[in-house]
């Protein structure tokens, strides 16, 4: 069981935080407030029969009595009225009990519940009122059988102790209340980095498929296409075409499966543990054999060093970068022959790290509109960014167009 499940065990204020369906405006009693006010009214009616009582055994006139008990009946009412105004109720309660020792109970109530409620400059306002009815009560109704300065202290030491009660009592739900807050906005803020990082997920998945699926699509496009517009051709050839086809829908389904299989197992898989392994730098010369079997002319410059030395994410980074600029060079400008260049070596000072240049020339035909050109390009620089280096592309210096990109390669 909880006070959240069950509010009703709460004081109001606390109460209404715990249950967001209830309403705003004027706090409402809860089951608690309700027994915890009883209790204070029957406190205070009592202490004014027990006055009334020795106000009658000590001889005074019946209208002493009377103005008693109406008094102590009165300031026991007037405690239902604390909540909504704690500090009016106290003081006009300790003002009635300048004439009256009745009063004494309902004032010690009032106290506690303006100090509950009330910050403590007005607090120290009301218990000094308190505190100067009371006293000027030990001139107007003096006890014969208690000494008057002892009186004064059994005053002063009650009103500070339940002061430092309801003040005790008001630092707590203060904490209870910061708390819960802190609680709610954690709460929200983990909601939000949850929904950050799916959001960063779907893009990572999305960026992907596309560096992935994009380059084997094309392929099965340029085949499909030579095969659509070349039906004559030699059985040899077909075969061939048919052969690449095939070889490349086989990958893209593997790719895909593999990207699906991240979707059902988000683990990190960066270290080749997963169904496949990751392409790396190592892996860019199948990438150009692929390329170069699917028809295109690719010359390829590697002068990086051993593979071996790159880290894994960056060769992933390098072996996309590649693999996007072949896809464009083959969608926007074929037949021309693409140039590919990686080189670097490890370290921190000028000329370390990887440098990437993919470049093309114009192609020598009209190539039609390619529908969402320059997602892809998108996608690279925000790769590239993410692994610390840069990306830059455009027109060539002759023409045609040019990729160069810079990752870092710590020693």
């Amino acid at each position: 069981m909880t006070h959240a499940e069950y509010p009703w065990l709460l004081p109001s204020d606390l109460a209404e935080a715990a249950d967001p369906d209830q309403g705003g405006g004027r706090r409402r009693r809860t089951v608690r407030d309700w027994a915890v006010d009883t209790v204070g009214f029957v406190f205070a009616a009592l202490i004014a029969i027990a006055v009334a009582r020795t106000s009658r055994q000590l001889n005074e006139s019946d209208a002493v009595v009377l103005v008693d008990r109406i008094l102590g009946v009165t300031a026991a009412l007037a405690l239902w009225a604390r909540r909504s105004r704690p500090a009016a109720t106290a003081v006009a309660v300790a003002v009635l009990g300048v004439v009256t020792p009745a009063t004494g109970g309902a004032v010690m109530v009032c106290v506690f519940g303006a100090a509950v409620r009330l910050p403590p400059r007005r607090l120290a306002a009301v218990a000094g009122v308190a505190l100067a009815c009371g006293t000027l009560q030990g001139f107007t109704r003096p006890d014969p059988e208690i000494d008057p300065l002892l009186a004064l202290v059994v005053n002063l030491v009650l009103l500070l102790l339940v002061t430092g009660w309801g003040m005790l009592v008001r630092a707590r739900r203060q904490l209870v209340a910061a708390l819960r807050e802190r609680a709610r906005r954690a709460e929200a803020e983990a909601g939000l980095r949850a929904e950050q990082a799916q959001r960063a997920a779907r893009e990572a998945i999305a960026r992907e498929m596309h560096d992935v699926l994009a380059h084997r699509l094309t392929l099965l496009s340029v085949h499909a296409g030579a095969l659509e517009f070349r039906p004559d051709a030699p059985p040899a050839q077909v075969a061939r075409a048919a052969g690449v086809i095939r070889d490349s829908a086989h990958e893209a389904l593997q790719d895909l499966r593999q990207i699906i299989g991240v979707l059902r197992a988000p683990e990190d898989r960066e270290d080749g543990s997963g169904d496949r392994p990751q392409p790396t730098l190592a892996t860019l010369d199948t990438l150009v054999a692929e390329s170069r079997e699917a028809g295109m002319a690719v010359v390829l410059d590697n002068r990086a060093g051993d593979p071996a030395t790159v880290p894994a994410a960056t060769g992933r980074t390098v072996y996309r970068i590649v693999q996007e600029a072949l896809t464009n060079a083959r969608k926007h400008a074929p037949g021309a022959e693409v140039t590919v260049s990686v080189r670097g070596r490890p370290g921190d000072g000028p000329g370390a790290g990887l440098t990437v240049d993919v470049s093309n020339p114009p192609p020598a035909g009209p190539v039609p509109h390619v529908p969402g050109s320059g997602q892809g390009l998108i996608g690279l620089t925000e790769r590239a960014t993410l692994a610390g280096g840069r990306l830059c592309h455009g027109p060539g210096p002759r023409g045609g167009f040019a990729v160069r990109a810079w990752l870092p390669w710590p020693p």
